[in-house]
Parts: structure tokens; sequence; C-alpha cells
């Protein structure tokens, strides 16, 4: 059984061969450029780290990797990150890496980082140290204009947005080259939708202005929302056209949890999110072959069911350490109907601070639980952080490796 065949069998609830494997097939599920780096270090792997998410400042996991520990699952932008220019950075820690050509981000005298538009507004910011730049312009932060007309405008300023990173190939080119990629590597495909509607919200209004609107501006938050989906069927459309084929999952992305429970009350989600949660994974559906990924951090659970009927395939990140998320519940009561890829190994508390020992116990329970019965992709609870050293992560890989029966 090939990677794919592994992964897309799990996807359908049939426990596969052995559990499928990712690492950095996502930004969900990648690593940080620090991680990496030392990661290749310690493997004694001579390689470019070529920061792949400016934002997060994660990696491109190179094929080296990948086949080391048995990677199911590939990135398309991996094709970007062979093809666009680079040039050479220093991270936070002071060790080499790679930024996109078209990432150009001005250092402070305060030893801080951040970015500017051509109108010169200040779109992030990296402190000095930090691994990570954060949003510093919300268009609508000061309230909804009259109308949406500039909404397209807006969303330029957004700096998760304006830096996201894309393939600089054409459609016809980037179509051929993925139809090669697929074919030389087995491995599944998977591509960021760009669909988010909350968490655009965020980004537009600033998160503590938006969870108020879901109570008080309701109606300007609706319309604005339908104006969202439209944008997203546009994009959607072309990605069907394109890759809807070639590409085995597409992923959408809205954090709908906080660590001690749901942003939102039932009815307000099935109200506002849900039905149009629908309406772009109906379009998908029917104009693909494209399974549905849907990462949401925190706590969650009691919106699963109508994620799953809606029509999401598979949920990530699975964050074990939040409110009503145990592993052993959430299996029983949806495992059959939802694949978790994610949930392999707690990034909070385990990866990061854990002997490998620890590190080995806590993903072979964590296998044990979830792939019963297959829907299950083996990923960390989101990112590996800068923080995390590389005998963790090898111990990690070879945890998975021993549960498949596979020799370290």
């Amino acid at each position: 059984m090939n990677s794919r065949e592994r992964l897309i069998l799990s996807i359908c609830h049939k426990e596969p061969d052995k559990v499928p494997i990712d690492l950095g097939s996502s930004t969900v599920t990648g690593i940080s450029g620090i991680a990496y780096n030392n990661l290749q270090k310690y493997l004694k792997i001579i390689g470019p780290t070529r920061i792949i998410d400016v934002i997060q400042q994660l990696a491109n996991v190179d094929m080296e990797i990948i086949d080391l520990f048995g990677v199911d699952a590939l990135d398309i932008n991996s094709l970007s990150a062979k093809n666009n220019d680079w040039y050479e950075v220093r991270l936070a820690d002071g060790s080499k890496a790679e930024y996109p050509i078209w990432f150009r981000p001005i250092r402070a005298e305060d030893g801080s980082w951040y970015t500017k538009d051509k109108e010169g507004t200040l779109l992030s910011r990296m402190s000095a140290g930090a691994t990570f730049f954060d949003q510093m312009h919300y268009p609508y932060e000061n309230g909804y204009p009259e109308n949406f007309s500039n909404l397209k405008d807006a969303l330029k300023k957004i700096s998760w947005i304006v830096h996201s990173h894309a393939s600089n190939l054409n459609a016809s080119e980037l179509r051929a080259r993925l139809l090669k990629l697929k074919e030389s590597t087995n491995k599944a495909l998977v591509m960021s939708g760009g669909v988010k509607l909350l968490e655009f919200g965020f980004f537009i209004r600033r998160m503590d202005n938006l969870l108020m609107d879901l109570m008080i501006n309701v109606e300007k938050l609706s319309e604005m929302l339908d104006l969202l989906v439209d944008m997203h069927l546009a994009s959607l459309e072309k990605k069907c056209q394109t890759l809807g084929d070639i590409v085995d999952v597409v992923r959408f992305g809205d954090d709908l949890g906080m660590t001690s429970g749901p942003f939102m009350d039932l009815d307000t989600f099935r109200k506002l999110l849900k039905p149009r949660y629908k309406i772009l994974c109906d379009y998908v559906k029917k104009n693909s072959n494209m399974k549905i990924f849907l990462h949401s951090c925190g706590s969650i659970k009691q919106y699963i069911p109508d994620l799953i009927e809606v029509g999401f395939d598979i949920l990530n990140p699975i964050q074990t350490n939040c409110y009503d998320m145990e592993p052993l519940k959430l299996k029983k009561e949806f495992g059959k109907d939802i694949t978790f890829w994610g949930g392999g190994v707690d990034t909070a508390s385990v990866i990061n601070r854990g002997t490998p020992e620890e590190i080995r116990k806590d993903v072979l329970n964590r296998c044990e639980i979830f792939s019963r019965d297959g829907g299950f992709v083996f990923a960390p609870i989101h990112n590996i952080l800068s923080e995390v050293p590389p005998q963790n992560i090898i111990a990690v890989y070879n945890a998975v490796k021993e549960f498949n029966g596979e020799n370290n």
C-alpha cells in the first residue's frame, strides 16, 4: 500500500496497513525553522532551511526528512519552495535560513522586525527574539463601513493574507508539476483552500470586536460573511477546476474554540457559520474529488456533529488538552464519521518537555486510541515549535514506526 492509498483508506474509515503520517503537509502540521535547523544539524543533513510560512516561521520539510520519518502527505507549496527565489537571513536564535525574495521585513532599532505595505501601513511585527509575526493592522477595527465595496482592498492589508506563501507557477505548469510529483512519490497531496470565515472576521475586525459582533451587530456581520463566502467560492472554483482531480485533500481553517470552551454557543454557530460552511463544502464535493480538512484549535466538541453534517471529512489538530476533548471520548462518539488528523502527541507539554520515553508512551497510547478502524492520520497537536529538541522530534516518529511494526 503506497502513501496515498494508505491515507485515503484511513480517511474513508477503513484500517490501512499502518497509520499514515504527516509532518509539513500544511501550515498547521509543520515545524519551526529553528527546530528544523536543529533537527537537520543533529541528523547531519546539509541543506537550506526555507521558511515557507513567514508569519509562523515554519520550514519547508525536504524529502530527506519526509522519507526518514515515513511521511505520507505533501504540501503542494513544496513546489514553490524549490522554484521561488530565496535569500539568506538569520532566525531568532542566530541560525541561518532563507526567506522568499518577496518577503522583506525591516529591522527596527530595538531589534524587532516589521513589515509595511506600499502605502506605509504597518502590517505585522515580530519582537526581538520572537518567532512569530503578529498582525498589526485590522481594517475595520473601529467599525464596519457603510458598505463593503472596499472589502477586497481591506483584505490586502491583512498580514495573514498578504504574506501567504503561494506557488509562482501558472495553472498549467503547476498542474503538470503536481502530476509528476504525485507519480514519482505516491504521496497524498494537500492544498490550502484559503477558506476562513470566523478567522477572517478576527483579521478584519480584531478578535474582541468580532466576538461582540456575534451578539450586537449580527446584521452587519452576516452581510460581511456572505461576501466572504462569495469570495471563497470564486477561489474554490479556480482550484477545483485546475487541481480538483489531482489534489487529495483541501484545507479549510477556522479556530472555533478556546482552551476552556468554544467561542460561541451552538445556536449562534448554527445561525452564522453552519449554513455557510455547507455552501462551501457542497461546492467542493460537487466539483472535485478532494476530501475536506478543517483546522480548528480549541474545545470544539459541541460543534462536531454539525461539522460532520455539513460535509467536513477531517478534523485537525485535535487539541486534547482543552476542555471536553479527551481522545477516548472523541473517538468513541465521532470516530466512524470524521477523521482525526492530529492529536498524536501533545505539543504543549510532552514533545517539548518530556523525555524520549515519555514521548514514546504518549504517542503509542494515542495511536492505539485513534487508529482503530481507520479515521486517523498521525500528526502532533499543531506545529512543532522552536524549543523542541531534535531528539524529541525523532522520538515521536520512531514511536509511530514502532506502533506500525517497523524497525527504528
